[in-house]
């Protein structure tokens, strides 16, 4: 049976071992998740609603919990579906998403959080001129600029995941699932020896089937 050199899906460390405290994890990132949704909800709704709340610190505000919303959608739902159904495999595709999700939603937080830092630097120490410095277009442009490197960051992470994705692949014997570090295969019950992606991502090596 000939060896192919593609990877069809990661497997995911357990946040636990007994059943117990799985659902446990899934009643706490639950709770996480549904708070995030509301905090973030509520404070996007208000600043859209009301007019008087149509300042830069809000606008910013505004964009910060859109971010918020979707860094935490990112990925925990998939911990929560892993800890219900007892699962720990995540697609290739799936994973990649992740990622560059993550690293997008991520970047333009940071960014626009120094943003928000500008302007309250500017309503502090320089009062008098802060409607000519933060006016609607300058806003503008600065909450866009915050989201164009996000999606920069994203593009640099996605270049860096095809370079990694051919090394891989050129390295690469057996067919299997990547796993993470500590775990092993057993060749009785899996015919296909899974491979450790190690955190370096310069070197793979496969483990030791027992």
């Amino acid at each position: 049976m000939p060896n192919s050199s593609s990877i069809s899906e990661f497997l995911l460390l357990a946040l636990a071992d007994t059943r117990q405290l799985q659902l446990l994890h899934f009643w706490l990132l639950l709770g996480i998740y549904l708070a995030a949704l509301l905090g973030n909800g509520l404070i996007s709704t208000a600043v859209a609603c009301d007019h008087r709340l149509h300042t830069p610190m809000y606008f910013f505000l505004l964009n910060l919990a859109l971010l918020d919303l979707g860094c935490i959608s990112t990925t925990l739902p998939k911990a929560m579906a892993n800890a219900l159904w007892h699962t720990r495999d995540i697609s290739y595709a799936g994973c990649a998403a992740q990622v560059f999700f993550f690293v997008f939603f991520l970047s333009a937080e940071y960014f626009l959080l120094t943003v928000m830092s500008y302007d309250r630097y500017v309503a502090i120490c320089k009062p008098l001129h802060y409607g000519t410095l933060l006016g609607s277009r300058a806003c503008a442009t600065m909450a866009a600029a915050a989201w164009g490197t996000g999606s920069q960051q994203k593009f640099v992470c996605l270049c860096s995941h095809v370079l990694l994705s051919v090394k891989v692949e050129e390295q690469l014997t057996y067919a299997g699932v990547v796993q993470g570090p500590g775990t092993s295969c057993n060749t009785q019950q899996q015919p296909r020896c899974p491979w450790r992606l190690p955190l370096t991502a310069q070197e793979f090596h496969p483990l030791i089937c027992v």
